[in-house]
């Protein structure tokens, strides 16, 4: 009997929430080819799973223009190194895991050299940078894509792409008691608790990790009673603790490593900043206030390229603002508090919009590894 060699895929996952679902995707895949060997770029997640990455993922991790022009040549030479390899060992199968600016033009390089190629997470044309889709139609043969109204419209730009559902809607259950998150926490069980989810990377923490911070001594001000719950990104939280221990000072603050899930289950109210965060806490069950907060050179050009009103996924999915965001000159310590407070002051509100939140959930659960590896079998099969 002729030995058949292990299905073979490059991945590349450019930052947490990548890896995040990079891992999610790696686990399904396998699950349909137990034998499947992978390797590319990748976080801890997905280095867990035995995947080998030829770079550190955080070196992907950039913010905003003026970073990415600083560390051009580093990222160019890294994903030229990882093209060569990748066309000379020709694997079955190259999967983008979201990060675009980089992914596409790897993408399109091994497209161009015979590779089939996989971008798994549409960009989000819908929202902002429309000319992606040019560059998406060049570069992938096929995208895998998160949200139900995503296929149609890639179809609008000749794209060909598959509905799979939120992984994140799998593997996150509803919370509806925050009791027993927060005595896994070593924290008490009564009293309000807000949680501080500041970023993933160390630009966004140094942007609104200061801002959260301060409305958390303005909601210690008006509820005494009230404590925080603070994950810092894997790799940041000496960072994040010495922000704490600088501009908040004797407040109750846990900080935990990584652990967002844990720690919007153990909260009342979520401080999130705009991110796989926000789709997080909606999954969880959460109310949460959306903000975001850059330099300004970044806002300038970001708020011209804005196709609709809504920063914050859960306000996407529902074309309304179901929750507050404050962003960039309104993301102040001040309003932040206020908001918090008005959910804190509110049962009835939470009420409703947690069952809109169940109902977003409801829509997303898919099983997504089961059908992307469908859809990735059928382009294998092609």
């Amino acid at each position: 009997m002729v030995a058949v060699a292990p299905l073979r895929v490059g991945m590349v996952a450019g930052e947490a929430s990548g890896d995040l679902l990079g891992a999610m995707l790696l686990q399904g895949l396998r699950g349909r080819w137990p034998q499947l060997i992978a390797d590319g770029i990748g976080g801890p997640r997905l280095q867990a799973l035995g995947f080998r990455s030829d770079a550190p993922m955080e070196r992907l991790s950039v913010f905003g223009y003026v970073d990415a022009l600083r560390r051009l040549p580093e990222l160019l030479q890294i994903r030229r190194r990882l093209g060569d390899r990748l066309i000379a060992e020709r694997p079955a199968l190259f999967i983008g895991v979201d990060a675009p600016d980089f992914n596409f033009g790897l993408e399109h390089r091994l497209r161009q050299a015979g590779l089939t190629t996989v971008h798994f997470v549409c960009p989000s044309i819908w929202a902002w940078r429309g000319e992606r889709a040019e560059r998406l139609k060049a570069a992938a043969d096929h995208v895998l894509c998160l949200f139900p109204f995503e296929p149609p419209l890639l179809a609008t730009h000749g794209i060909a792409a598959t509905f799979v559902g939120h992984p994140l809607a799998d593997a996150i259950a509803p919370v509806p008691d925050p009791v027993p998150a927060r005595v896994a926490l070593g924290m008490d069980a009564t009293g309000p608790v807000i949680a501080l989810l500041p970023g993933s990377r160390r630009s966004e923490i140094a942007h609104l990790a200061p801002v959260m911070l301060g409305a958390a001594r303005l909601l210690r001000m008006q509820r005494p009673e009230a404590r925080f719950v603070l994950p810092a990104a894997p790799g940041l939280h000496d960072m994040v603790v010495a922000l704490q221990r600088r501009l908040a000072p004797g407040l109750p603050i846990t900080v935990l490593e990584g652990a967002s899930q844990a720690a919007l289950a153990a909260c009342d109210v979520a401080l999130v900043a705009s991110g796989t965060a926000t789709l997080e806490a909606a999954l969880v069950g959460r109310p949460m206030v959306i903000t975001y907060r850059m330099s300004w050179l970044n806002w300038q050009r970001m708020k011209r390229m804005a196709y609709q009103p809504w920063v914050g996924l859960p306000n996407i999915l529902a074309g309304e603002f179901l929750v507050p965001e404050l962003i960039q000159d309104a993301a102040t310590p001040e309003a932040l508090a206020s908001a918090a407070l008005d959910w804190l002051d509110h049962p009835d509100a939470v009420a409703t919009v947690c069952r809109r939140f169940a109902g977003l959930h409801a829509q997303l659960r898919q099983d997504t590894a089961r059908k992307a590896g469908d859809a990735i079998a059928t382009l294998l099969a092609a």
